[in-house]
C-alpha cells in the first residue's frame, strides 16, 4: 500500500507583466505565477497541485504549502482517499497554521493546492481524469467528500445526498452530450485592460471566429474609456458579418440567453471591475455602462462585502444588469452568505482560492440548491485546465445544468502542462479524457527549469533573480 513519502514545491513564475496579460483596474502589473507541489509516495504514484497568484508573494505561499503538506507524510494514499472529506478536514486542522487564517488567506490557497494535489493523486490512482473520478461516485461517496463544517444553516448533507440522487437520472446521458458537444466557454483574452483598441478589435474578431459569443471586458478605470472600449466590441460581436463562416446568430430571446442582455446575434457581454469601487461608486459607474448591455458586473467592490453586493444587485436590477463574483471570496462560508443574502445572480468559485476539490464540492451544492449558475473563475496559470473538471462535475453529478452556464477561457501559458485545456470550433471545452492526466495540472518539467523564480534560466537572464 503507498504511503506518502515527500514533497517538491517550486516557485514558478512568467513575465506576463511585459505584454499586459491578465491587466485590471485593480491588478495592474501581474506575472502569473504558480505556487506547485509535487506529491510523492513509496510507489510511482505522484499526484500534482497548484496554487495561482500574480507574483510578489508567491514565495509566502509556497512556505505555506510546505507547512500543509507535511501533515500528509507517512499517511496512506488509499486510507486518504477512502474518505477525502475527512482527509481535507486532516489539513485544515492543525491548530497553530489555523489561527493565521482561520480558513483564509495565504494558509487557505496553499491548502488549496495541496488538497488538489491529493485529488489528482486519487484520480491517477484510479486511472481515470478527475472529473471522471468523481462523477462515478455514489452520492454517498460524493456527500462524504465534501467539506461541511459551517453551512448546515444552508444545506444539509441530507438535502445534498437528495438532490445527488435525484440527479443520477440522466448523468450517462449528460456525459455523452457534453463529451460531444463540449462545455459553453467564454472568452477574457480580448478584454484586459492594457491592451490598445486596435488589439481588442482585432481579438474579439478573432475570437468571433473561434465559436464565442460570451465575451468579458475589464473595466473601472475610465467610465469614457470603458464606454469606447465596450462600443469597440459590441459592434464586432452584435455584426452578422463576423460570424464564422456557415454559422447562424442564435435567438436573443432562447432559454439560453434570456436575460442576458444578449444582442441582435446572440452575443453576451460581461464587465468586471475586479474589486475598484465603493458600493455606490459600483452602481453609478455601471450605470452609465448601460448602453453596451452588460450581463452582469463581475466583482463590483470588495469580495467580502456581502451587504454591498447585495444593494448592488438591488439597485441595478432595473436596469437588467445583474451581479457576479466569487474569485476572491475565501471559503464556502463567503458562498453561503451570499446566496443566502440573494447578493449574486451567477457563483464564480477559484479552483485554488477554496481549500481544493472538497470544498468546491460544498459551494457546488450550495449553488445548485439555491438555483444560482457556477461559471468558475479561470483568469490565470492552470485555471483553465483545472476548472473544466469542475464545470463537469457540476453539469454531470450535481445541477444537472450547462446551457446558461459558461466556463471562463483565457488563452494564456497553457503550453507549459502536460495536458494542456483546448477548446472547440463552437467555442466550448473539449472534456478532458487522457485517463492519465488526473487533475490536468501537471507541469513541463522545463517550464519549472526555465521560469522557477529565482533560479530559473528565464530570470536568471532577465532579472538576475530580481523580482
Amino acid at each position: 500500500m503507498a504511503t506518502i513519502t515527500h514533497f517538491e514545491i517550486h516557485d514558478v513564475r512568467f513575465p506576463t507583466s511585459l505584454t499586459g496579460d491578465g491587466t485590471d483596474a485593480m491588478n495592474t502589473d501581474c506575472d502569473y505565477s504558480s505556487a506547485y507541489i509535487s506529491l510523492y509516495t513509496s510507489s510511482d504514484l505522484v499526484g500534482h497541485g497548484m496554487t495561482f497568484t500574480i507574483g510578489r508573494g508567491n514565495d509566502i505561499v509556497c512556505e505555506a504549502i510546505r507547512q500543509v503538506a507535511s501533515r500528509l507524510v507517512g499517511k496512506s494514499a488509499e486510507e486518504l482517499f477512502a474518505d477525502m472529506g475527512k482527509a481535507w478536514e486532516l489539513l485544515v486542522a492543525d491548530p497553530q497554521l489555523r489561527w493565521i487564517g482561520p480558513e483564509k488567506g495565504v494558509i487557505h490557497i496553499a491548502t488549496g493546492a495541496v488538497d488538489n494535489a491529493l485529488w489528482d493523486m486519487y484520480a491517477r490512482a484510479r486511472n481515470k481524469p478527475l472529473w471522471k473520478l468523481v462523477v462515478d461516485m455514489s452520492p454517498e461517496e460524493l456527500v462524504r467528500s465534501a467539506a461541511w463544517r459551517y453551512i448546515s444553516d444552508a444545506i444539509t448533507k441530507e438535502e445534498a445526498l437528495a438532490m445527488l440522487k435525484k440527479n443520477e437520472a440522466g448523468k450517462k446521458e449528460r456525459e455523452a452530450h457534453v463529451r460531444e458537444v463540449g462545455y459553453p466557454a467564454y472568452v477574457t483574452s480580448a478584454g484586459w485592460l492594457g491592451y490598445s483598441d486596435e488589439k481588442v478589435a482585432r481579438l474579439t474578431k478573432e475570437a468571433v471566429q473561434a465559436g464565442f459569443n460570451h465575451f468579458k471586458m475589464k473595466v473601472g478605470a475610465s467610465l469614457e474609456n470603458d464606454l469606447r472600449r465596450g462600443k469597440i466590441i459590441r459592434s464586432i460581436i452584435d455584426d452578422p458579418q463576423y460570424l464564422p463562416e456557415g454559422s447562424k446568430a442564435r435567438d436573443p430571446n432562447g432559454p439560453e440567453l434570456r436575460g442576458k442582455n444578449a444582442g441582435p446575434t446572440g452575443a453576451v457581454l460581461m464587465i468586471d471591475a475586479n474589486q475598484v469601487w465603493d458600493v455606490q461608486q459600483a452602481i453609478d459607474y455601471v450605470r452609465g455602462l448601460e448602453e453596451i448591455k452588460p450581463w452582469f458586473i463581475e466583482e463590483p467592490t470588495a469580495p467580502d462585502d456581502i451587504l454591498g453586493h447585495a444593494a448592488i444587485r438591488r439597485a441595478l436590477k432595473p436596469h437588467g444588469i445583474g451581479v457576479a463574483t466569487g474569485e476572491h471570496a475565501h471559503n464556502r462560508m463567503v458562498f453561503k452568505q451570499l446566496l443566502q443574502a440573494e447578493a449574486i445572480d451567477v457563483c464564480q468559485i477559484d479552483s485554488c482560492r477554496l481549500a481544493g476539490v472538497s470544498e468546491v464540492l460544498s459551494v457546488l451544492f450550495m449553488a445548485a440548491k439555491f438555483g444560482v449558475p457556477v461559471c468558475p473563475h479561470a483568469g490565470g496559470v492552470g485555471l483553465c485546465e483545472y476548472v473544466i473538471h469542475l464545470s463537469l462535475i457540476d453539469y454531470i453529478a450535481v445541477s444537472g445544468s450547462m446551457e446558461r452556464n459558461v466556463l471562463e477561457f483565457v488563452d494564456h501559458l497553457h503550453e507549459h502542462f502536460l495536458f494542456p485545456c483546448s477548446i472547440n470550433a463552437r467555442g466550448r471545452y473539449n472534456v478532458p479524457a487522457n485517463p492519465a492526466e488526473g487533475y490536468s495540472i501537471e507541469m513541463r518539467k522545463e517550464s519549472i527549469a526555465e521560469f522557477g523564480f529565482p533560479h530559473g534560466s528565464y530570470w536568471v537572464k532577465a532579472k538576475g533573480g530580481k523580482q
